[in-house]
């Protein structure tokens, strides 16, 4: 009999029920409500009830220190948090060393800046670039200054090694050995044979500048991120650096009144001088 009871479905009972004219008193209270609404209510009469005998009991004679150091406002009990209270004069000394040390850190990063400035030369509009490092950079390199990007990627490796007078002499003299050589052999099919590989030759250096071509750029891209992001970063630390030494600086004119500002409850005020 209970199995079949449990079986058939039953009638939902909302807890919470209302009728709809008394909607507006809320939600309808039940036992649970009561009991925790009086629970609550007498253990702040027990409190309560605790304390009034504990003000009963209290000796009017009673001493000790710290009541010395104590003190109360409008019955609230104002307590020190043990840290010392500095006088107006040493907050001033310790704001000035402050404003020193940020200023010797101001200093510091705009040299960095203007060091990577100038390392890497950044223009708007052109986005024209210095390419290489001066740190890296070695004795007998050569560097060519571009007016735009697409100047720097037509600027081939080639064109880079057809500038140095070395490599082209010797390039020279080298096929001139060689052509010397053909003609005293004066053989067609070694001419041939020669050709070929002159040519497979040719195709390799190329292949092979424009493996180097690659990378370089790969390289040269690289270190330009690198340093932009250095650069950003740097500007950045300059920008927070100067806000700090304003706002230092505007709270010593504060605590010299010499300047006005607005209080904690943002009324604004500002020193008047007297009229001559």
């Amino acid at each position: 009999m209970s199995s079949m009871r449990n079986a058939t479905q039953r009638r939902n009972h909302r807890e919470r029920a209302q009728p709809a004219n008394r909607e507006k008193w809320g939600l309808l209270e039940k036992h649970k409500d009561y009991s925790l609404r009086a629970k609550d209510y007498n253990e702040k009469k027990k409190r309560l009830q605790i304390l009034r005998q504990k003000a009963s009991e209290r000796n009017p004679d009673e001493f000790h220190y710290g009541m010395l150091r104590s003190k109360s406002k409008q019955g609230k009990k104002i307590a020190e948090r043990g840290n010392p209270v500095l006088s107006q004069d040493a907050v001033k000394l310790l704001k000035t060393q402050d404003s020193g040390y940020l200023r010797t850190m101001l200093q510091k990063t705009r040299r960095a800046l203007e060091k990577l400035e100038h390392e890497f030369v950044l223009r708007e509009g052109q986005g024209a670039e210095v390419l290489g490092d001066s740190e890296d950079r070695k004795e007998g390199q050569r560097v060519v200054f571009v007016n735009s990007r697409e100047e720097q990627k037509q600027y081939t490796l080639g064109q880079r090694l057809a500038l140095r007078p070395s490599n082209s002499s010797e390039g020279s003299e080298n096929l001139s050995r060689q052509d010397a050589a053909d003609e005293a052999y004066g053989d067609s099919e070694m001419v041939s044979t020669t050709k070929a590989s002159k040519l497979r030759r040719a195709l390799e250096r190329e292949e092979l500048a424009q493996k180097e071509e690659k990378l370089l750029r790969k390289q040269h891209k690289k270190e330009q991120d690198s340093r932009r992001a250095k650069l950003a970063a740097l500007k950045v630390r300059e920008k927070d650096l100067i806000d700090a030494e304003n706002e230092l600086e505007l709270q010593r004119a504060k605590m010299s009144n010499s300047v006005g500002g607005v209080t904690k409850a943002g009324v604004k005020w500002k020193v008047r001088e007297r009229k001559k």
